[in-house]
C-alpha cells in the first residue's frame, strides 16, 4: 500500500476526488502535473484575469491596434500558467506536513510522498527559469515589476502561519497583473487608475479564497493555519457580501477614471450578479460547494474583461 493510500485511509472525511485526464498519463510524470495543478485551470484564470483587465483597459485608453491587445493577452495567459504552477509548487513545499494532515490536500504529491523535495525543487527551478525568461521579453520597467512580485509569492505560505488574514497577501500576489498588464503595454503604470483596480482584485481574492478555504476551517484550526475562513466565523456570508461590494465599486471606479463607456459597466454588473448568485447559493457546510467556488469565480473575471473588451472594440471602430 502506497503512502498516498495510507494517508487517505487516515483522513476519510473529504469526498474522493474524481479521475482527471492527468490520471491517464504515465505514472512517472503524473505527480508533476498534479503538483503544478494543471488539472485545475481555475487558478490559471484567476491569475490571468487581472492581467487581462489591465491590458484591455490600457489598450482602450491608448487606442492601440487590436493586435496589440491580443498579443499581450496571449502572453499573459501563458505566463499565468507558468507562475500559477510555480506558486503551487512553492506553496506545497512550504505546506508539505500541513497538507499531509488535511483531508483535502493529503493526496498532493509531496504530502503523499509521490515526489521528493529535491524533485519539486528542480521542477520549480524550471518554471521560474521559464517565467523569468518570459518577463525578459517585456520592457525593463515590466521586468522589474514582474520580478518584484516573486517576493509576495514566496511570503504567502509563511503568512498562513503568522497573520489571520493571509488571503490579503494571496490577493496581492494574484492581483499583481493589474500593474503588470498596463506596464507591459504602456511602459509605465498610471497608479491613479490601477491602484483601485488592484485593490478590487485583492477584495476578489478574499471573496473566492475565503469560500474555498471554508472547507478546511476545522482542520486549519487544529493545524494552526490562519485563514479568513476562520476569522469570519458565522458572519462569513455578510462579510463576503461587503467585500464583493467593495470589489465591484473599486473596479467600477477604475473604469470611471479610465474613461470607459457603458459596455464596461455592463460587464461589471454581470460579474456582480454572478457573485451574488455564488454567495447566495454556496453551502459553507458542504465541501463540494466550497470547492466549486474557484471555477465559478472565473466567470466574474470573464464578465469584467468582456465588458472592457467590448468597450475597446466599440471605441476603435467608431
Amino acid at each position: 500500500m502506497t503512502a498516498r493510500r495510507i494517508i487517505w485511509l487516515a483522513l476519510p472525511d473529504y469526498p474522493v476526488p474524481t479521475a482527471t485526464w492527468v490520471d491517464y498519463l504515465p505514472s512517472n510524470i503524473r505527480p508533476y502535473f498534479y503538483l503544478a495543478r494543471v488539472h485545475r485551470p481555475s487558478g490559471i484564470f484567476l491569475l490571468f484575469y487581472p492581467c487581462a483587465w489591465s491590458v484591455t483597459m490600457t489598450c482602450y485608453a491608448l487606442n492601440t491596434p487590436m493586435t496589440t491587445a491580443w498579443t499581450y493577452l496571449g502572453f499573459f495567459l501563458v505566463a499565468s500558467q507558468v507562475f500559477c504552477a510555480a506558486g503551487c509548487i512553492i506553496d506545497d513545499m512550504w505546506d508539505k506536513d500541513i497538507d499531509a494532515a488535511t483531508s483535502r490536500t493529503c493526496r498532493r504529491p509531496l504530502a503523499a510522498g509521490d515526489l521528493s523535495m529535491f524533485q519539486a525543487s528542480v521542477f520549480l527551478i524550471l518554471h521560474l527559469t521559464f517565467g523569468i525568461w518570459l518577463f525578459m521579453q517585456l520592457n525593463d520597467y515590466s521586468l522589474v515589476l514582474g520580478l518584484s512580485s516573486l517576493v509576495l509569492v514566496v511570503l504567502y505560505p509563511t503568512m498562513k502561519r503568522v497573520i489571520d488574514w493571509p488571503q490579503v497577501v494571496l490577493g496581492m500576489c494574484f492581483s499583481w497583473g493589474s500593474f503588470l498588464g498596463t506596464a507591459s503595454v504602456a511602459g509605465a503604470v498610471d497608479w491613479y487608475i490601477y491602484i483601485p483596480l488592484y485593490m478590487g482584485g485583492v477584495c476578489w481574492t478574499i471573496v473566492y479564497d475565503t469560500c474555498y478555504a471554508r472547507q478546511d476551517r476545522d482542520e486549519d484550526i487544529i493545524n494552526g493555519v490562519h485563514s479568513t475562513a476562520v476569522v469570519f466565523g458565522d458572519q462569513i456570508r455578510p462579510i463576503l457580501v461587503m467585500f464583493s461590494c467593495a470589489l465591484c465599486s473599486l473596479v467600477s471606479y477604475a473604469g470611471v477614471l479610465n474613461g470607459h463607456g457603458i459596455p464596461f459597466f455592463i460587464g461589471v454588473a454581470l460579474g456582480a450578479h454572478h457573485l451574488v448568485r455564488i454567495i447566495a447559493k454556496i453551502d459553507f457546510e458542504n465541501k463540494e460547494s466550497c470547492d466549486a467556488v474557484l471555477i465559478n469565480n472565473t466567470w466574474f473575471g470573464f464578465w469584467v474583461w468582456a465588458g472592457a473588451m467590448v468597450d475597446y472594440v466599440v471605441k476603435i471602430q467608431s
